[in-house]
């Protein structure tokens, strides 16, 4: 398999996810504070895409080379209405979002130079309407906008994401099955593979909706290869990746969070972890092939994870 676009002999993400479980990556914010560049900001790590490129390379490289196959890009807060705000025109908020796919693509190409020979893939990002907000209505949902309004709002950012040929397209975080049910629309014809993850409390999404309800559109949608949860507690990974499963018939993509939970207000993470990598082998069990970390875990998590998976 090349660093970029694979071979005609290298697998594609669908066809990884048929034969075994496939290692996703960890937290991009945790990964780049902890390397002393301060988030503190309404564009959160998507600010780095402007100031320090360099950064985000070299947090996904963190990643592959602690074993994960997958990087999902830095795009998560990255979207034109974002970027207005700080004075950033569309034609440049367009050059910033493709160049989260490029700079996750030189991670691969620069762990290739060191020796790593298992596959990689790059994950495109797609954060919810709510992470725009920044006032941490992604874990709520419920915006008051109907679904073609939000539709309107994923659409062109997908297009241009799409265009720099990732992978696959992440549609994670997302609170609310009527913001799942706009992206399933936008994603339709673009002719990328993508997968849908919710956030998510308890059996509910985050808006309040059955799992049930909220996996099932996925179902019949060609262009979902995964669907699952994300940004969540670990203790509410097992029975949602049991429910996704029965649900959909897809493989299941499950990515939590430490078990820490973000105040919104204070801009911080508040409680413990509970985040333990031998739970991966129960979420197998049920059914999840994409398993890795999101908010607070970081290579040393994923890198128990990968080891793992290889030797259960």
């Amino acid at each position: 398999m090349t660093s970029d676009t694979p071979s005609p002999q290298a697998p594609t993400l669908a066809e990884a996810l048929a034969s075994g479980a496939v290692v996703l990556d960890g937290g991009m914010s945790n990964q780049l504070e902890s390397a002393g560049h301060d988030l503190s900001d309404e564009l959160w790590s998507a600010r780095l895409l402007a100031e320090r490129p360099e950064a985000i390379t070299e947090a996904h490289l963190a990643y592959f080379e602690a074993g994960a196959n997958v990087a999902i890009t830095s795009s998560y807060q990255a979207t034109f209405e974002g970027f207005a705000r700080r004075g950033i025109g569309r034609e440049e908020a367009a050059r910033l979002l493709a160049l989260s796919v490029e700079l996750a693509r030189e991670a691969a190409r620069q762990a290739r130079d060191k020796g790593i020979t298992q596959p990689l893939w790059v994950a495109a990002s797609v954060g919810p309407y709510g992470a725009m907000l920044a006032d941490g209505s992604e874990y709520r949902g419920r915006y008051g906008l109907t679904v073609d309004e939000l539709e309107r709002f994923h659409r062109p950012r997908l297009e241009v994401l799409a265009a720099a040929a990732p992978d696959v397209l992440a549609l994670e975080t997302v609170p609310d099955a009527d913001e799942a049910e706009a992206l399933l629309r936008a994603v339709r014809g673009l002719g990328v593979p993508a997968w849908l993850s919710y956030s998510i409390a308890g059996g509910r999404t985050r808006a309040g909706q059955p799992l049930e309800e909220a996996f099932a559109p996925a179902a019949d949608v060609d262009e979902v290869i995964a669907v699952g949860v994300n940004c969540c507690a670990p203790e509410d990974v097992e029975g949602a990746v049991a429910i996704a499963a029965r649900v959909t018939g897809k493989p299941v993509v499950v990515y939590p969070n430490s078990g820490e939970a973000w105040d919104a207000e204070a801009r911080a993470w508040i409680g413990r972890s509970t985040f333990a990598p031998e739970q991966v082998l129960g979420w197998r069990e049920s059914g999840a092939r994409l398993i890795g970390g999101c908010c607070r875990v970081g290579p040393e998590a994923v890198a128990s994870i990968a080891r793992t998976l290889a030797t259960a």
